[in-house]
């Protein structure tokens, strides 16, 4: 029984420790997305340990380091609760309208398209994205374009296909390939009907995985050359698409800070959307960021289209800046520039394995 308890708890310490090196190897960067299911373990664990106690150094030790990982682990995840939530803004007279936005990976292989295009008739989003359509998502999205005329279409069957549809004004927009030809980000400037201009942008990079690719540079370099780009923009500005990536990961901290940009997860909820068909292994890789003068009224996840992602769906209004939600931003530490430029540089030097 005492072997099988050091066994089990040293491994939950192992996995919780992973991702405090910065290898980008893919081993070490997915330990950092299951921190919640970590914890889970770790509590019966910690009070398990407590009937063995016996005098060992091995597990006054394993209980020590045990009692510390979960404190960690609560401490970032408590600010993901709604006991982290500040009050709520009072929206002033020259606000914007209401702005629905619905972000999916819908699985290139997912065949269930009416299912998502219902969602999108029933909820009626000002813009919706769509991540891994290829050219049969996007015949079957054709249906919505009477409603949707502004659109920008990257169809490709690498799984990194990408579909921006909206009601608003596009003033402009670019298609970005910030580390490979085949990975693309959509960047579009849009307006309201009531005048109010703001940028959108939309990334999907490759994640770290034994069945994707072998480490994380690729997905860094990217989500950071979008944080570069955005973050002395004038104009308010929206963040959003599957990350591949959870919001308390080193590099997403990282692209936080680089851009100025406001963590929308922050008091309200950790709001997991993959993996949709194993509910006990969900991480929330589907992020939204934002910058102080746009202001969340509410996220949320929709229940399933056939992906294996959730559909995330979020409503916000743009404001005047406010200095209250600026002071949620986090700047970057002395050096840790050169790092983003760094993991930009590898970024774009990866070659993938996986798509080739």
């Amino acid at each position: 029984m005492q072997t099988f308890f050091l066994v089990f708890s040293g491994l939950l310490i192992i996995i919780s420790v992973l991702p405090f090196f910065k290898s980008q190897h893919w081993i070490f960067r997915v330990a950092e997305f299951i921190k919640l299911q970590l914890l889970v373990f770790q509590v019966p664990a910690l009070a398990w340990g407590f009937y063995l106690l016996d005098g060992s150094p091995w597990i006054w030790g394993i209980q020590i380091a045990q009692a510390l990982l979960i404190t960690y682990h609560i401490f970032i995840l408590v600010r993901y609760t709604k006991f982290w939530r500040k009050e709520k803004y009072d929206k002033g007279k020259d606000a914007s309208e209401s702005i629905k936005i619905i972000s999916c990976n819908v699985l290139q292989f997912n065949e269930e398209h009416q299912r998502f295009i219902e969602l999108i008739r029933k909820e009626k989003p000002q813009i919706f994205l769509t991540m891994e359509s290829d050219a049969a998502w996007e015949e079957a999205l054709r249906i919505l374009e009477s409603d949707y005329p502004n659109a920008v279409k990257v169809t490709l069957d690498n799984t990194y296909g990408m579909h921006f549809y909206t009601k608003l004004k596009v003033n402009k927009s670019q298609v970005h390939y910030f580390v490979a030809d085949d990975i693309p980000s959509i960047e579009a400037e849009l307006e309201t009907v009531d005048g109010h201009r703001f940028i959108f942008f939309a990334v999907h990079p490759p994640p770290p995985s034994p069945t994707e690719e072998e480490n994380s540079k690729e997905r860094d370099g990217d989500l950071l050359s979008v944080a570069k780009r955005v973050r002395d923009y004038k104009m308010p500005v929206v963040v959003t698409g599957d990350f591949n990536n959870v919001a308390w990961a080193r590099s997403s901290i990282l692209f936080k800070k680089t851009s100025k940009l406001i963590d929308a997860r922050i008091g309200r909820g950790i709001l997991s959307t993959f993996h949709a068909n194993y509910w006990f292994f969900r991480v929330p890789l589907d992020l939204l960021f934002h910058s102080p003068n746009v202001f969340i009224d509410k996220l949320f996840i929709y229940p399933s289209v056939g992906s294996d992602h959730f559909p995330m769906g979020c409503t916000f209004f743009i404001d005047r800046y406010s200095e209250e939600q600026a002071e949620d931003i986090e700047h970057l530490d002395p050096g840790e520039l050169a790092e983003v430029d760094e993991l930009i540089s590898e970024g774009r030097q990866e070659e993938s394995d996986n798509r080739s």
